[in-house]
């Protein structure tokens, strides 16, 4: 990574162990794509009715040369689960961006005559 890694928190105060792990994976992203510019996580606990269980979303902007890899809320009540799931989604992501930029997947044929 390029520049350091922004953590933003809405709606809870995130723990130190919270933050620790959303630390350690970010700092293994870069074994997927090795140009990451920034990363950015976001995790927020939305608005809720009264008796609805908490929520936690999580959420990851990664920038790249030539692009951002964004992977949306992922949402579970537990935190350590949903920054997990989230992870292994950004994980995913970055691998499929790697194989497009190195020509490993290939275009589908034009339909058009």
């Amino acid at each position: 990574m390029q520049l350091p890694l922004q953590i933003t928190a809405r709606g809870i105060e995130l723990e130190a162990p919270a933050d620790a792990l959303i630390r350690k994976y970010a700092g293994k992203l870069d074994r997927y794509y090795n140009h990451i510019m920034t990363v950015r996580v976001l995790i927020e606990v939305p608005q809720r009715r009264m008796g609805e269980p908490i929520a936690y979303h999580v959420r990851y902007d990664i920038t790249v040369p030539g692009g951002e890899v964004v992977v949306s809320k992922h949402t579970d009540p537990e935190l350590h689960t949903a920054i997990q799931r989230a992870f292994e989604a950004a994980k995913r992501r970055l691998q499929d961006y790697a194989r497009r930029q190195r020509g490993d997947v290939k275009e589908r044929a034009s339909t058009r005559a």
